[in-house]
């Protein structure tokens, strides 16, 4: 018998599915820059944050201004008129909008802003019982006494007074220029609804304490408080009070 050799027929392979594309994802999107931190506001000083402030158009504040401004006119014209003042000093006159409401026979006024003060003595440029001057109580000295008159005032200036050298200067010119009274119209720390952080611009003072101790020729002679405190009346109300001294002879 003979046999026929078969052929062997390879067997195919089975058909390999590929493996299914990866979806496309899109590229992760690029980090933000973190925001820069806010730069720490710097004071720049007392004299410079009011030339600032003037300069920019702003004034001497809702003090001078209103049912605040009405409060101590009231106070220092009846004042000025028993007392029979003839003369007034002023340290720190500001935009001249408090002056405005004052009945002083004669008044000088300095200011810290020479902005300001240009504008203030282009106000009242008609009127001869005014005089102005520029002040910077570094480059002040009167141990001769010229610069006096019969009562020198601060008003809403102190607790505007920042640096400890600023404000000795100024309680030191303050009361050197006053033959009688000295009137100041500030906060004072011994009050405690005073207590805690206020702006940059703003530093409650031992007031009474100081007068006290440095300028042991004066006496407190009255001390009217402010029938609108702040912390009632908020931004239409005042931090000061009303602090009248008088020599201690007297």
């Amino acid at each position: 018998m003979k046999f026929t050799r078969r052929r062997r027929v390879p067997a195919q392979a089975a058909p390999v599915e590929e493996a299914p594309a990866a979806p496309e994802t899109a590229p992760e999107p690029a980090p933000e820059p973190e925001p820069e931190p806010a730069a720490e506001y710097v004071f720049p000083g007392s004299a410079a944050y009011w030339e600032g402030r003037y300069a920019s158009g702003g004034n001497s504040g809702d003090g001078s201004r209103g049912t605040n401004a009405e409060f101590k006119a009231e106070v220092l014209n009846k004042f000025v008129a028993e007392q029979g003042i003839e003369s007034v000093i002023e340290f720190g006159c500001g935009d001249g909008e408090q002056l405005s409401l004052a009945e002083y026979p004669r008044y000088l006024g300095f200011d810290v802003s020479p902005t300001q003060l240009r504008r203030t003595m282009e106000r009242y440029a008609e009127d001869p019982t005014k005089s102005f001057a520029l002040y910077d109580g570094d480059s002040y000295s009167d141990p001769a006494g010229f610069v006096t008159a019969d009562m020198a005032m601060s008003l809403d200036v102190i607790y505007h007074l920042i640096e400890d050298h600023v404000y000795d200067l100024h309680l030191k010119h303050v009361f050197g220029a006053a033959r009688r009274h000295v009137v100041l119209f500030t906060g004072d720390a011994s009050d405690p609804s005073l207590a805690g952080e206020f702006a940059p611009h703003v530093r409650i003072r031992p007031v009474l304490k100081d007068v006290e101790e440095r300028y042991p020729e004066w006496r407190l002679r009255e001390r009217i408080p402010n029938p609108r405190p702040w912390r009632e009346f908020g931004a239409e109300g005042s931090i000061a009070d009303f602090f009248i001294y008088e020599r201690a002879e007297d």
